[in-house]
């Protein structure tokens, strides 16, 4: 459910949304979500001031709390 609302966020922010990628990894502090996009929105998924991608990860979190998961989110390069 996560992994879904992280992409359908990125594909709506980025001029090219074939090549959003998102995957999860679970690690053993919990689990990370890894978004990548194109390298031209890379800018646009983090934002002035990195607001979008902090606005990303608060929602992200919100959803975490009802599943009492402990996720992140990572946006490579």
């Amino acid at each position: 459910m996560e992994r879904d609302l992280v992409e359908f966020i990125a594909k709506s922010l980025v001029d090219d949304p074939n090549s959003v990628s998102v995957n999860m990894v679970e690690t053993d502090q919990g689990s990370v979500i890894e978004l990548k996009v194109a390298p031209g929105d890379v800018g646009k998924v983090i934002g002035k001031q990195g607001r979008i991608a902090k606005a990303i990860r608060v929602l992200l979190s919100a959803t975490a709390a009802r599943t009492k998961k402990d996720i992140r989110l990572q946006i490579l390069d």
